[in-house]
Order: structure tokens, then sequence, then C-alpha cells
């Protein structure tokens, strides 16, 4: 399965399938103060029809202009509240958004960027990132105030697999062909894989879970499966895995279980 899984790999995980995936977005940013603001709007957006997803997220985007750091650093509150107040993406109101971006104001404000913040719950020590996720995302939480990002900001201590958040940690401290990095200071091996139905199913198949749902418990299961196979890092075969049901062109998720031999 290993030599199965490397081979998809070697062939899908490239540039030229990343399309249409949000992760592109991150591609137009040199700097790491910028591309980690733009990486975690674009993963909080990531969910529904990904037509919709890549238009609301670029929308978020060119409001922000050439850099999303400037934009947050030197905007006031009451105007970024202006700014979005019509925006909607699915479940997802203008409230939302804007509690979600003064939340990263404010994380700016007191840490100098997002990651120091998160390095700041980070402990080498721990077994997975799950730890420091929770920290991280009371912090933003509780710094949007009044405001409520609602479920654009999950918490894992409820249980939720928190996939949005584990596949914008992925784009930040993995760094390959694909995933751009940045976040130095975390090892790729303590990342959990981001779980969503299709790699939920995927991963029943290959036999890595027997659970009924795809909550955490579910991910760190399916994570722990993927680290007999790639023990430095757990989530390398995400995005090649993810390919087939996102791009027309893959022949759909019956190609991929022929290629798996499942």
């Amino acid at each position: 399965m290993r030599k199965k899984l490397d081979d998809l790999y070697d062939q899908y995980n490239r540039r030229r399938y990343v399309h249409p995936d949000p992760l592109e977005f991150l591609y137009n940013y040199e700097h790491i103060r910028d591309r980690e603001i733009a990486g975690l709007v674009a993963s909080s957006l990531a969910y529904g029809k990904v037509a919709q997803i890549l238009k609301s997220v670029s929308r978020v985007l060119e409001t922000m202009g050439g850099s999303p750091f400037d934009y947050l650093c030197s905007t006031p509150e009451s105007e970024i509240i202006l700014h979005f107040q019509s925006f909607i993406h699915r479940f997802a109101k203008g409230a939302h958004l804007s509690a979600l971006l003064i939340g990263i104001k404010h994380m700016i404000a007191d840490y100098g960027s997002i990651y120091n913040c998160f390095i700041s719950g980070f402990a080498s020590s721990d077994e997975s990132i799950v730890p420091a996720l929770t920290v991280f995302s009371k912090k933003i939480i509780e710094a949007t105030d009044d405001c409520c990002p609602g479920h654009l900001m999950p918490c894992p201590d409820k249980g939720s697999a928190c996939k949005r958040l584990n596949l914008y940690l992925r784009w930040m401290v993995r760094c390959d062909d694909v995933d751009p990095g940045g976040w130095h200071g975390i090892s790729a091996s303590k990342l959990i894989v981001p779980l969503d139905t299709h790699m939920f199913r995927i991963s029943g198949k290959l036999g890595l879970t027997e659970r009924k749902q795809a909550n955490l418990l579910a991910a760190i299961d399916i994570t722990e499966g993927f680290r007999r196979w790639s023990p430095s890092d757990p989530v390398r075969y995400d995005f090649s895995l993810t390919r087939f049901g996102i791009r027309n062109d893959l022949a759909g998720n019956d190609a991929l279980a022929m290629k798996l031999g499942i």
C-alpha cells in the first residue's frame, strides 16, 4: 500500500492539479505574514460547492487588497464590518466573516502574526497538533469580543474534526510542490488529516478506522493509520487522495479505488 500511495503522490501531488482548490490563492502572496492570513480565510470558507468557495474567497481577498496584513493592521474594525456586511457564503454571513477578521486583527496586535500566536500554545512534546489547535481556536474566538465567527472557527475540544483548520495547518506547515509552507518550528509529524466525507470514505476502505462518524477521534485514528506508511508526514497523501473527488478529469472515486486496489 505504501508503494501505491507513493505512486499516487508522485503522479498527482503537483501544482497543475491544484485548481479548483482554495489553496491556489496562497500562491499569490510572497510574504508569510500575508499568506497565513489568506490561508486562514481560504480554509475557513472551504465548504460547499467549489465554484462558490473560490468566488467567496476571491471576493474577500480582493477587498483586502494586495496585502491582507496591511489591510488588517490599518483598517478600523468598524470599516471591516462595513466592507463585509453584505457577504454571504452558505451559512456564513458578513458578521461571521468580519468577526473572524477582527479576531485575526487582534491576534496580530497581540502577537505580531498568526504564527506567533499559534506557536505560543504549541509544545514539541505534544503527540499531535490538537492541543495547540485548541488553544489557538479559543484565542481567536476570545479576541473577537462581542462578535462571533461561529462555525468559521471550530474548536477541537467539542469533538469537531476541524477539517478546515487541519487543512490550513497542512498548507502552512508542509512544504512541497503543492503546500507552500512557511511555518517553521512545527513538525509535519504532528499534523492531523483534514477529514471530510471523501477522506472518511477512503480511509474506511483502507481499514484505517471503524468509527461511524467523521469526528476528531476518527481523524486521529486515520492519521495514526497513515503514520504507518509515512511516520514523519502522515498527511503527505491528503492532497493526491482528494483530487479524485474534486477534479472532473480524474474519473472520480472509482478510479481512485482501482489505483489503490480497494
